[in-house]
């Protein structure tokens, strides 16, 4: 479940970090007064379960150093949180939704190798830490499966269109908050007040002077150092990283326009002549991926066809290519992939991941020019053929992506909370504690 890592991860720290004491070894320690604390539709909820939850946060919150609040205030909390819980997975077992042995199995086994350690130490941590193994797996398939239920209920319904992408990255872009940061280094040389033509002409000299020794090779700090009127020029004339809504308007064209290492032209002013130098440049990588340009041939087993009359047919096919005959005829007539067929076979450019497995492993293997033997996948059999490679800058479409999933995550916290509420005032819930 590829899905789940990252969240399954941290739950897996919460509970590494709120087991119970080495002193108590029993997973789930037992009362002897054992009452019912809620009602939740068809479910309830003990007194042992609110005990045990409410433990655990007290430790995870004794580890944080964090105040604990009067009981009574903190079991409301942690009630209203195995209250919530109940609601969902009984929505997950009205809708048929269940995490399997299999794919749990899957998940701790992810959980194992994320945390460094072997399903055997993975076990023995949890043992040793006083929760059973047995609590951890079911626990943990009742996280997945509150994960899953969120995800088809919520997740699932939520739409990104490409007019808020763009005016997303619009409002990004004016208010200089892209994300791309600038390092500079600003040698200031102030105007006197009521200066007179003079006195601004020589200002001039100065910083063009200072410009010319630069360009010559002189260490920018120890310019800034003996030139620079600026607060920063003990700092060797140091901005920091700033973002372009966080410069001087009058550096912004300039600075779009520089490679880290340049230094601008005096820059003049009102008040004051100006040198900057872009020392560093960060949030604007560009991404860069490889693309394959490929055409394929694909046949299909079917009711009439068998697997092995396909995989012959295709071996004729490979015979007649290898014998000169033209790959797009060859695609036009036979192959069982209409839209490419239409084109003799031509998928386009494709980067990694478009494709399945079987069939970017054996692409992959391929120069340009040269033809594949066979492939099976999922689809049927192929034969494969790379026309050329090519490096493609993706930067464009890399941060869409990445804006699409800010909107995506920003939609999602928000109807949760909404879908959440309505649940919870859609269901029966009698509290039954003082």
């Amino acid at each position: 479940m590829k899905y789940f890592p990252a969240l399954a991860s941290l739950f897996l720290l919460f509970l590494l970090t709120t087991a119970l004491a080495e002193d108590e070894p029993q997973s789930r320690p037992q009362y002897p007064l054992n009452r019912i604390v809620a009602v939740v539709n068809d479910d309830v909820i003990m007194s042992s379960e609110l005990e045990y939850a409410t433990r655990a946060i007290v430790k995870q919150l004794n580890e944080k150093g964090t105040p604990i609040p009067d009981k009574a205030i903190l079991d409301r909390e942690v009630l209203e949180k195995l209250v919530m819980e109940s609601l969902q997975l009984q929505l997950a077992a009205n809708n048929g939704i269940t995490i399997d042995d299999s794919t749990l199995n899957s998940e701790i086994k992810d959980l194992a190798e994320q945390n460094g350690v072997s399903l055997t130490e993975f076990r023995n941590i949890l043992e040793r830490d006083g929760y059973s193994y047995q609590d951890f797996r079911e626990d943990l398939r009742k996280q997945l499966t509150i994960m899953q239920v969120r995800r088809q209920m919520v997740a699932s319904q939520i739409k990104v269109n490409d007019q808020e992408i763009d005016n997303l990255l619009a409002t990004l872009k004016t208010s200089g908050n892209s994300g791309v940061e600038y390092h500079l280094g600003h040698i200031l040389f102030a105007i006197p007040e009521a200066a007179s033509p003079a006195e601004v002409q020589a200002t001039e000299a100065r910083a063009n002077n200072a410009l010319k020794r630069l360009r010559g090779g002189a260490d920018f700090a120890q310019v800034a150092i003996v030139e620079s009127d600026s607060q920063t020029a003990l700092e060797g004339g140091d901005l920091g990283w700033r973002t372009l809504g966080q410069l001087p308007a009058m550096f912004l064209d300039t600075v779009k326009g520089m490679q880290v290492g340049d230094l601008s032209d005096v820059i003049r002013s009102s008040g004051s002549f100006h040198i900057i130098k872009l020392l560093g440049k960060r949030g604007d990588e560009r991404h860069l991926v490889e693309q394959t340009r490929v055409r394929h041939i694909l046949l299909k087993p079917d009711e009439v066809n068998t697997d092995e009359e396909v995989k012959l047919r295709i071996e004729q096919l490979e015979i007649r290519l290898r014998g000169g005959e033209d790959f797009a005829t060859l695609a036009l007539a036979n192959s069982q992939d209409t839209l490419s067929a239409a084109k003799g076979g031509d998928l386009g450019w494709v980067s990694q991941g478009d494709t399945v497995p079987e069939f970017e492993e054996a692409m992959n293997s391929l120069a340009p020019g040269e033809l594949s033997q066979p492939v099976k996948t999922e689809f049927g059999w192929h034969l494969i053929q790379v026309q050329e490679r090519r490096m493609h800058d993706s930067t464009e479409e890399y941060e869409r992506s990445k804006v699409r999933n800010l909107i995506r995550a920003r939609k999602y916290e928000e109807e949760l909370s909404l879908w959440l509420r309505r649940l919870r005032d859609e269901s029966y819930v009698e509290y039954r504690i003082d």
